[in-house]
């Protein structure tokens, strides 16, 4: 019997997974991602959570064949990193993954992907529907895309293609993002900074609303709780229906997909305010063949399983190779 680790590091949740050789999983276990104090406290919580997720399963973090692992990016894929991640704290610089996973399975083969990267080859290994063409949109923490041309996943050389949050999408630079650029899509759209954008929007207008602008923990879920109901957070959302639609055209533009899965806490929580409004303003911004726009059909697990996917099929997430 063969047994795969995957692991799903993001900037709020690490989550570690346990299949067999068909697939089927069969331990796991989460924790939160430590914001303090340096990068090594993120990799002690990712050993922790496989030799938990090992636990879960039965067996010991030897017997694992392979491990795949999906994370926040930057990546150093040369050294096996994570690289000065632009959604934690400055104070972490650096998260070592593959060197220090490898010693604790006893293994060499441990496949190091950019979150989004795992996503898409997720995407295509465990659903029904795989197309040459297709990408995998995660809205979240952060912003980011794996994209499938031709049949191939685009990794680029150092592992960092599909960082499309980083794209600049508002030329006058109002918003700085995380990594500390200004006017990138991340800034405006991702859940860690809806409530920036929703705050500068706010002192720009002045308006009546009942959102919680200057308590402490407003966050998204304020935002699209009260849309509907509250005018100023119903234009909120409306807003970042534009700037995600725009970013979405872009990918359209640079990729082609037949087709695009979303996935990530904000689209996942709120499809109808996230997704819809991208659907309808496509005719408006695309010139070229627009595709199907869907909610990930693995919900919350698409990159753990993608992870799955990659270490059950040396890095590929072909299904050749099993």
């Amino acid at each position: 019997m063969a047994y795969y680790v995957g692991v799903d590091l993001g900037a709020t949740n690490v989550r570690a997974v346990v299949a067999d050789d068909d697939g089927t999983v069969i331990g796991n276990s989460d924790d939160d991602t430590p914001h303090a104090p340096t990068g090594i406290i993120v990799t002690e919580a990712v050993l922790r959570v496989v030799r938990e997720a090992c636990d879960d399963a039965g067996i010991d973090p030897e017997a694992a064949t392979a491990a795949g692992i999906g994370a926040i990016g930057p990546l150093d894929l040369a050294e096996g990193a994570v690289e000065n991640p632009a959604n934690l704290p400055d104070t972490i610089d650096r998260i070592p993954l593959t060197g220090p996973l490898s010693v604790l399975l006893d293994t060499e083969r441990v496949y190091l992907h950019n979150d989004t990267n795992a996503g898409v080859i997720g995407e295509r290994f465990h659903s029904e529907r795989n197309p040459d063409d297709m990408v995998y949109l995660t809205i979240s923490s952060g912003i980011g895309a794996g994209v499938c041309v031709d049949g191939n996943v685009l990794s680029g050389w150092d592992g960092n293609a599909g960082e499309v949050g980083h794209m600049t999408l508002d030329p006058q630079g109002h918003l700085t993002c995380g990594c500390g650029h200004d006017g990138h899509w991340e800034a405006y759209c991702s859940g860690n900074n809806i409530p920036r954008y929703a705050e500068f929007l706010y002192r720009e207008d002045s308006v009546d609303t009942a959102l919680p602008i200057d308590d402490p923990d407003f966050s998204a879920v304020d935002v699209f709780e009260h849309a509907g109901n509250d005018e100023f957070a119903t234009y909120v959302v409306d807003q970042l229906a534009h700037w995600n639609a725009m970013g979405v055209a872009n990918i359209v533009h640079a990729y082609a997909p037949l087709i695009i899965y979303v996935g990530g806490a904000v689209a996942l929580n709120n499809p109808e305010l996230t997704l819809d409004p991208i659907r309808e303003r496509m005719d408006e911004m695309v010139m070229s063949n627009i595709p199907e726009i869907e909610l990930t059909t693995l919900g919350d697990e698409v990159v753990v399983m993608g992870a799955v996917a990659s270490a059950m099929t040396d890095g590929t997430g072909d299904r050749a190779r099993l």
